[in-house]
């Protein structure tokens, strides 16, 4: 017969190896988890009313909940595959015409200056014999076969890699929406933590994730005014068409808004406004880009209650150690170190009573509620 500390050893390692087979199976699709956990948690309230609006009918509540995310992403990718589509079709048609009508040569005096000049400068410098030409085409091709074809190969990867972790994040979402009280209360019936700290723990996470999400919406939002402001000035052709751009690739941190303003400033360069394409650059560059570093920290310090220094470093930290997700991440971690701080302070520090004093910490001493007190807060919160 084994010991009993022998059974504690063995039955620790059991508990170590399940997390991290546990961790292997999740890793496929834990920034879909991650992030359906925090848009969870950011609409709960939500979910929570349309419930009782709907008379109970919490699958049909977090169902509507999720068609609202799916929409929030398809229509603007629509509206811009939509243009794109529209405007290459367009040049297309329009350099086919002139080709037909007016050759090669007439569609070159049809460019901007700018480029009129380089393009005839190319004209000049290639072998315009059609054999030399011929030839020059079939090298190309079969020297750049291969990149293409790495590149086309990259761009589905990647597509479906991001197909794959919406619908695994809009599926983990109808699940957290729908039994997501069952599940805050199971992990605090399992947790080693005492009564209420669990609960409070995950309430911090709820506030700081709706924080940044809040944040990351009313930075977008200021950055597609501040693009749109500077698209009226240079008058920018469809401004509002590139203001909605630019907030949509505002929520994107790997792109931003700043590169919608710059791809403007090179569509007026080309346009033969030399001088306008150059404030526009400037614009996005400085105000443009630089409202994020600024609007983001200030707005998600009143969700997070963190000082704005901490609020900025954290977003920058996470978002350089583990990419776009980062973001979410950075912030979650400092409010969970910060929050087993603040725990340990009132709960197991210097100045607070062992188990055989007979008062408890409570309002009056400045160390916060009762467990109990707690524990019901973070239950009726969620």
């Amino acid at each position: 017969m084994a010991s009993e500390q022998t059974a504690r050893r063995v039955f620790t390692g059991l508990i170590l190896l399940s997390i991290v087979l546990l961790a292997l199976v999740i890793q496929p699709f834990a920034k879909g988890i991650f992030l359906a956990a925090v848009l969870a948690g950011a609409f709960y309230g939500v979910h929570s009313r349309l419930t009782r609006k709907l008379r109970g009918r919490k699958n049909i509540s977090a169902g509507l909940i999720c068609t609202m995310v799916v929409l929030a992403l398809l229509l603007p990718l629509g509206g811009l595959t939509a243009f794109v589509v529209a405007e290459v079709s367009s040049g297309a048609q329009f350099v086919t015409k002139t080709v037909q009508q007016e050759g090669v040569e007439g569609l070159v005096q049809k460019l901007p200056g700018p480029v009129r000049r380089g393009a005839e400068s190319l004209m000049e410098r290639l072998p315009m014999e059609e054999a030399h030409l011929d030839e020059r085409l079939q090298e190309q091709v079969s020297s750049q076969g291969g990149t293409a074809a790495r590149a086309v190969t990259g761009a589905v990867a990647a597509t479906g890699s991001i197909a794959f972790q919406t619908v695994m994040m809009l599926i983990a979402l109808f699940f957290f929406l729908t039994d997501g009280r069952e599940l805050v209360q199971w992990i605090e019936s399992v947790s080693p933590l005492r009564r209420g700290e669990t609960l409070e723990i995950m309430r911090e996470f709820r506030s700081v994730s709706g924080a940044v999400l809040l944040s990351s919406l009313a930075t977008a939002g200021v950055q597609a005014f501040a693009a749109l402001i500077g698209f009226l000035i240079v008058q920018v052709p469809a401004p509002l068409f590139f203001a909605g751009v630019a907030f949509f690739m505002a929520l994107i941190p790997a792109v931003g808004a700043a590169i919608v303003v710059l791809a403007a400033s090179a569509l007026m360069f080309f346009s033969g406004h030399p001088w306008a394409a150059l404030f526009l650059a400037i614009w996005g560059t400085v105000v443009v880009g630089l409202v994020d570093n600024v609007v983001k920290p200030l707005l998600a310090k009143r969700g997070m209650h963190q000082h704005g220094a901490i609020v900025f470093f954290s977003l920058l930290g996470g978002l350089a150690a583990f990419g776009t997700v980062g973001l979410l991440l950075g912030p979650l971690i400092v409010a969970f170190f910060l929050a087993l701080v603040r725990i340990h302070e009132r709960d197991y520090g210097r100045n607070h009573p062992g188990p055989g004093s007979p008062s408890t910490p409570g309002p009056q001493d400045g160390r916060g509620p009762p467990q109990e007190a707690l524990a019901s807060q973070a239950h009726d919160s969620h």
